[in-house]
């Protein structure tokens, strides 16, 4: 709530009703290292309905992970890690970007194939991790999730657990106004275990998650009766809570009838830190012995490690072209899987890239004229000096070409320069 607030803009309404879902799941089930993020087999934990992605902020600080609570209070701000929709960020625990409704439910499918993949490749001992999904009633309106379901249930991708938050609201009012369909009766005839409970009822969440993990050939919907807002005193169960702060006054009413310090806006008791932190050293345990199981693997049969290093470290990678005045720029890095962590290498390497003017990196004019090209904005949607950075692809799939241009791109053209917006007419 003093989040949302606090931006003056997001939703509060999710993360209210899906507070006891999330405690549950991180606290009693989901097996993360918040000190080795990326730890390769760690469970996975996809927020698909991304507008509450300060549920998803809130968890991440509360058991530890390198997000601090300035970052909560940054939400929704100008460069932040905590942008109004969830932006990847491995080492943060942000696993995928969920922006459009049901990308996160079908990315939720294609972990668990990964999952599956890789453990036909190397074994339970490796890879022995699991995939958890909120979503909601967009999610299940969008098409992507009917196919990727069908798909889930056809492939029995049984490590695959998918809480659905059944609050009856969107941003227009009650669902019933567009979406009536059968939607368990759906997720049956597709394949998948399927539960009802109160999302409310901790026990039943329990019950229900427990379930849902001893079924080894079937993807679970766990379909969860909420109320959004849970606890708002005139805003619970309403549209009003769905993509709007919930007032300054409703906020103060909530803590009350909660009993939560009122005057103490970000408030977190330490009892709720020690809490979270007896939670994370379920993770930490299985992150250990996991560590001692791969190198004993690797020990005993180094092609495995060789095989294993082909999966989880990517090779380097090149940008290579010349800088304007004739510098050549020729630089390995380190991954080419993230474009946020990219782009950071590129501004580390090139002095001044986030500058003005700054640097120019060039393709050949064929090279751009016959690529794809992606530009890259701030986080939260609003347009930065990194949106008139772009990237093409070149003939080889491991070898990047990049250029920067100063101001507004025109299409590439084969057949000469361009001269862009900027008053002093640098070239692209």
């Amino acid at each position: 709530m003093d989040a949302v607030q606090r931006a003056n803009s997001g939703h509060p309404g999710m993360p209210m009703g899906m507070a006891d879902i999330a405690v549950v799941l991180w606290t009693r089930f989901l097996n993360v290292d918040p000190d080795h993020p990326t730890w390769p087999d760690r469970d996975r934990f996809v927020v698909s309905n991304g507008h509450g992605s300060m549920l998803l902020y809130s968890l991440l600080h509360l058991s530890g992970f390198p997000l601090a609570l300035d970052d909560l209070k940054e939400f929704r701000q100008w460069g932040s890690h905590t942008a109004g929709h969830p932006e990847r960020d491995p080492q943060l625990g942000i696993e995928v970007t969920t922006g459009p409704l049901g990308q996160g439910f079908g990315m939720g499918v294609g972990l668990a194939m990964a999952e599956e993949h890789l453990r036909s490749v190397f074994g339970s001992e490796l890879v022995d991790h699991r995939t958890f999904g909120f979503v909601s009633d967009g999610d299940l309106m969008e098409g992507i999730s009917a196919e990727t379901a069908s798909l889930a249930g056809h492939l029995g991708l049984g490590r695959l657990i998918h809480f659905y938050d059944d609050n009856e609201i969107s941003i227009d009012g009650n669902t019933g106004i567009t979406f009536t369909e059968n939607v368990p009766g759906r997720f049956v005839a597709a394949g998948w275990h399927v539960a009802d409970i109160d999302g409310h009822d901790r026990v039943a969440v329990a019950e229900a998650t427990k379930e849902a993990l001893a079924v080894d050939d079937q993807p679970s919907l766990v379909v969860c009766h909420t109320h959004i807002a849970y606890g708002a005193p005139t805003k619970q169960d309403t549209a009003k809570a769905h993509g709007a702060p919930l007032g300054e006054e409703e906020v103060r009413r909530t803590k009350e009838l909660m009993g939560w310090p009122v005057e103490q806006p970000f408030h977190v008791p330490a009892e709720v830190l020690a809490f979270f932190a007896e939670a994370m050293s379920r993770g930490r345990q299985r992150r250990a012995a996991w560590e001692e199981r791969r190198s004993a693997t690797f020990a005993a049969d180094p092609a495995a490690g060789e095989r294993w290093r082909s999966y989880f470290e990517p090779s380097p990678v090149k940008l290579s072209g010349p800088l304007l005045g004739g510098t050549k720029f020729d630089k390995p890095i380190a991954t080419r899987s993230a474009s946020g962590a990219l782009f950071e290498e590129i501004a580390a390497a090139l002095p001044g890239f986030l500058g003005g003017a700054a640097d120019l990196v060039e393709s050949t004019k064929t090279e751009i004229a016959s690529s794809n090209l992606f530009a890259r904005t701030n986080r939260g949607g609003a347009t930065s000096p990194l949106a008139s950075a772009s990237m093409a692809w070149g003939a080889s799939s491991t070898d990047w070409r990049f250029m920067v241009v100063c101001g507004p791109m025109p299409p590439p053209s084969s057949s000469s320069p361009t001269t862009c917006a900027r008053p002093s007419g640098c070239r692209r």
